[in-house]
């Protein structure tokens, strides 16, 4: 008997005839690992909440949801809540206590456990996630990662059999992000924890599932066994540009095979036998910064630490500059200090050429300067999208938003929330434009035309200075790619220079290639050097 059954799911939100969700069905065994992918707004998201009964949102739904052969809704509170885990976005919308050690008990206390028995799941759970170093810890204290690590946790002390993950990695660095799907993966195959897992970053998700779903327009485009999937998805005009870079290099060399892996992808290159050519990054002209800061010291608290510890940074007028680095290395207090929303206690930093300090009152913000900040919703202001766009031209950008006009911003998913943003940062029309993780929550489509924004504000001379955890973003559009580590900028080079020297911050064409074919960033160019080969 199937774990999870779902037949002709459909759902629609009030006041609305579109259903977001149109005769979903599928059916999972248990210890399935169950992967959904879809373009930002296609249902995937209200599929998940439709699955843990205590976040289905409101709206018309049809259709049955079987747990064990039995309706969902007929499973006793107590039961729901314990068997069907749930794990969002964002970390801190989840954790609701102090100290990491309470976290962990929380979701115990409130089903009533004894107090031995919590004390027991509690120490082997810590253990397990290997969070014993910071078991007394405040939660506010961590890192996004081990926030994250500590949800996953909080959840997993309750003993699920179904885990539920709406993009837990959208907001992770890639070493984190790894680092938290290897956990699911070992959950997994060790614990036959049933997965469903919804997430853009498919070149490391992928291989781990045996389970592929692909939702368009809210019906189900393909589900099949991974492998399978992955080729049937290969021709598709959007959902292949989100596959793992060595499925998309073998649809691009006419390959019958599907590899799912960088070792699969390598072995693949290697068996052709094509010789390559090293890619050299194209000479430039010095340009005057758009963007300076000399020797620059800021921390939150006086008694604090520093967050930015003598911090020296260069962003080349008329250039995209992308900043990679770990969560917590100080990356978006920099964009914060750039934009005059905090203040150094020593150093300097320069905007055109002129001090910060030197606008006075608003003149930084009219014309000069606009920030998209890591929390977007800061941004949003008014009731209905259509409220928040007036007067705002958004018919070239890479996001449908007719649909969505009508909503509260609250309302819309990540990805959305994220182009609404970024709509309004480019409708202050700054010369000089920060973003914090413009592409968080954005499938690969809508992340590519983010990327063809950004090159043609460039081409009419804007200055951009991205923080950005997507390494394959950043190889496709930046000018310049800097290392952010514990404050200060340890290495910053062109693109090809910068992840050539790097073995983790790395394109997945780069991991591929290299040794073949040093310099490459694409798995497009990958594809074009061997035909020309």
């Amino acid at each position: 008997m199937a774990l999870l059954e779902i037949e002709n799911l459909s759902f629609s939100y009030p006041e609305s005839e579109k259903r977001v969700l149109d005769n979903v069905s599928f059916s999972l065994e248990r210890g399935d690992f169950l992967l959904v992918c879809g373009a930002t707004g296609s249902g995937k998201s209200t599929l998940l909440r439709c699955l843990k009964r205590e976040l289905t949102p409101l709206g018309a739904l049809s259709g049955r949801i079987l747990y064990g052969g039995k309706p969902l809704d007929e499973l006793p509170d107590r039961a729901s809540a314990r068997l069907i885990g749930f794990v969002g976005q964002r970390p801190e919308q989840q954790l609701v206590t102090d100290k990491v050690w309470h976290e962990l008990a929380f979701g115990l206390e409130n089903l009533g456990a004894p107090s031995p028995l919590i004390r027991r799941r509690v120490a082997e759970t810590a253990a397990y996630f290997d969070l014993e170093d910071c078991f007394e810890r405040e939660v506010s204290s961590l890192s996004g990662g081990q926030k994250q690590l500590v949800n996953l946790a909080a959840v997993m002390a309750m003993r699920p059999e179904v885990l539920l993950l709406d993009e837990p990695t959208a907001q992770l660095d890639p070493i984190a992000a790894e680092s938290f799907l290897s956990t699911l993966e070992k959950l997994n195959r060790e614990l036959s924890l049933t997965i469903v897992l919804i997430e853009h970053r498919l070149e490391e998700a992928l291989p781990l599932s045996n389970r592929l779903l692909a939702l368009e327009n809210g019906k189900t485009l393909v589900f099949d066994k991974t492998r399978r999937a992955a080729r049937a998805l290969r021709e598709h005009p959007v959902l292949s540009r989100a596959l793992p870079g060595a499925t998309r290099l073998s649809a691009l060399l006419h390959e019958d095979d599907c590899p799912l892996t960088v070792r699969e992808g390598r072995a693949l290159l290697e068996r052709r036998g094509g010789a390559f050519r090293t890619l050299v990054d194209e000479p430039h002209d010095e340009e005057r910064a758009a963007l300076a800061f000399r020797d620059v010291y800021f921390r939150y608290e006086r008694s604090g630490a520093d967050v930015l510890r003598g911090t020296a940074f260069r962003a080349a007028e008329g250039e995209i500059t992308c900043l990679l680095g770990g969560n917590g290395s100080g990356k978006s207090t920099l964009l914060n200090c750039a934009a005059g929303l905090l203040r150094p206690y020593a150093g300097r930093v320069e905007v055109f050429g002129r001090p910060i300090r030197a606008y006075k009152g608003q003149a930084l913000y009219q014309g000069v300067l606009a920030l998209l900040p890591q929390d977007v919703q800061t941004m949003f202001l008014a009731a209905t999208v259509r409220e928040e766009l007036k007067g705002v031209d958004y018919s070239a950008f890479p996001v449908d938003f007719e649909p969505l006009l009508d909503k509260h911003p609250y309302d819309l998913s990540g990805g959305e929330q994220q182009a609404l943003g970024l709509i309004k940062a480019l409708a202050a029309k700054p010369r000089l434009l920060l973003l914090d993780e413009p592409t968080k929550g954005l499938d690969a489509r809508a992340r590519d035309g983010v990327a063809d924004i950004l090159k043609a504000l460039r081409a009419r001379g804007l200055s951009i200075v991205c923080v950005t955890h997507d390494v394959e973003f950043a190889a496709a559009c930046a000018d310049q790619c800097a290392l952010f580590f514990r404050g200060d900028v340890v290495s910053m080079d062109r693109p090809r220079a910068f992840f050539g020297g790097n073995a983790y911050y790395v394109p997945a064409a780069g991991r591929m290639a290299r040794g073949l074919c040093e310099g490459a960033l694409t798995v497009e160019e990958l594809a074009a050097m061997e035909e020309r080969a």
